[in-house]
């Protein structure tokens, strides 16, 4: 396949082994190098997704990526991203659009299909770069998955792209699954890998010097680095939910406006949430199926949903309905966000976008009833609260929400159209616009609502101040150069 650009491509032993940030780092890394650089991933999973300028989304972690590289996110940077939808099927977008919905075996005789867009995307951005930095997703050892891949090997064979396999230290086995990694691959496979890294190192570098060597040695791949624990990665967006159940990103409690988010199945958009944790007036506290909603929260945040129906089912299982009604009745804050929004109103009417058509009742807080639509409402917005407060961010969302309390909008956007509803006392909020408390403006506005203060720091800022930091690290514990000597 021919191709202007030189590529690297970067997979794991398995999930979370911290590809997403090795790619952020040496993208910003790079960048500072004053290369052009474009991440990539061919195949994402993942309901954390972003808008992009052109009307498309890509998962969270391309965003960031990018603004890594310091290039505005496109659709061609993650042309196929699944979006769980239940506990086996997913919501297919193909270069940044809507294409399918399918099960894991459907989606499985779709990869042959998919491959064309994933190659003509990978062609675009090697086109306008210096180089290409690829990240795999899960496991380069699912050698059961080999023959339709076009996630790891399949895509690297087929663009003959150089590999660097990644294995996290901290979650134990490395020497294991990096050496047993190369004893699956088939032959061929394994000679595109170039050499390997080990991520999440705590401690002592010369107590694992040894077992960089033997490594090396049963693979004959070459050690490229050991890169320790990188603590500020907490403040960088999550790329998926396992983040959220073990708490990443999480302060020891102590501010003191406790906002209360109950964690549902199918949570969507959760980087919503990183720029209230971030604030030391605030205690953020995530609350799973079999906790109680803090009676002392002053806040109950409801975020977005990849399953509203089903998620709503979950939230009355778990008993937050009831808990969420003794909030507002004590006279608490309530806010939905997108499908946290379509949660609180009346009813939702699904005519089969989610699953069999159904009617079900809403939390009743809002006086809306929302329809889903099969049309998804894509895009980066601005406005102004009802409060007068600017505001800016993106939506993603299938439905309509009509009702009473939509006549008082929370927000009234820059193009004139109305945003979400306000109930009567003014204590309910439902919007549709993601990424609200990233607007430095609209976070202290919540904060004076809830009787708190903001710190007043830029949280844009603030992120650009951690990817540098990341970049500094890889480039004082990678052989960078060592790595772009075999990018191809």
């Amino acid at each position: 396949m021919a191709r202007q650009a030189r590529a690297l491509m970067f997979q794991g032993t398995g999930s979370d082994v911290g590809k997403s940030l090795i790619v952020a780092g040496l993208a910003r890394a790079l960048a500072n190098r004053g290369l052009s650089v474009r991440p990539f991933k061919p195949q994402n999973m993942s309901n954390n997704a972003a808008v992009t300028a052109d009307g498309g989304e890509i998962g969270r972690a391309q965003a960031l990526q990018a603004r890594a590289a310091r290039v505005p996110p496109g659709v061609h940077m993650n042309p196929v991203l699944l979006k769980p939808q239940s506990e086996t099927g997913s919501q297919v977008i193909v270069q940044g659009q809507v294409f399918a919905s399918a099960d894991a075996r459907r989606y499985q005789g779709l990869k042959a299909t998919l491959l064309p867009y994933v190659l003509d995307s990978f062609r675009r951005l090697a086109g306008e770069a210096d180089i290409v930095l690829v990240e795999g997703a899960g496991s380069a050892s699912e050698v059961n998955l080999r023959a339709n891949d076009i996630a790891n090997m399949g895509f690297a064979a087929a663009t003959e792209t150089p590999v660097v396999l990644i294995g996290d230290i901290d979650r134990g086995g490395v020497i294991a699954s990096l050496v047993g990694t190369r004893a699956v691959l088939d032959p061929a496979d394994a000679a595109l890998i170039r050499g390997f890294i080990v991520n999440r190192f705590r401690g002592d570098p010369a107590l694992f010097a040894a077992g960089m060597d033997l490594i090396a040695a049963r693979t004959g791949w070459r050690a490229f680095g050991l890169v320790p624990h990188f603590a500020d990665a907490r403040r960088l967006p999550a790329e998926d939910a396992l983040a959220l159940e073990r708490g990443e990103g999480a302060r020891a409690g102590g501010g003191r406006i406790r906002i209360a988010v109950p964690i549902l199945p199918h949570v969507s958009n959760f980087d919503d949430l990183d720029p209230l944790e971030a604030e030391p007036d605030v205690d953020l506290v995530r609350v799973f199926p079999g906790s109680a909603i803090p009676g002392d929260a002053r806040l109950v945040l409801l975020p977005g949903s990849k399953a509203t129906v089903a998620g709503l089912r979950a939230l009355r299982a778990a008993g937050f309905d009831i808990d969420i009604a003794a909030h507002a009745r004590r006279g608490g804050f309530v806010l939905g966000l997108c499908g946290g929004y379509q949660m609180l109103g009346r009813v939702i009417d699904d005519p089969g976008i989610e699953g069999p058509p159904e009617r079900i009742a809403g939390l009743g807080l809002l006086d809306v009833a929302t329809r889903l639509a099969p049309q998804k409402q894509l895009g980066l917005v601005a406005g102004e609260s009802r409060d007068g407060v600017r505001l800016g961010g993106y939506e993603m969302h299938m439905g309509v929400s009509e009702g009473p309390d939509a006549t008082r909008p929370f927000a009234r956007l820059d193009d004139g159209r109305p945003d979400g509803a306000v109930s009567a006392d003014g204590r309910i909020f439902g919007s549709y616009v993601h990424g609200l408390f990233a607007h430095d403006a609209q976070r202290a506005a919540w904060l004076a609502r809830l009787g708190g203060t903001s710190a007043g720091e830029d949280y844009a800022a603030g992120v650009e101040r951690v990817l540098d930091g990341l970049a500094a690290h890889l480039e004082a514990h990678l052989d960078i150069d060592g790595l772009l000597s075999h990018a191809a």
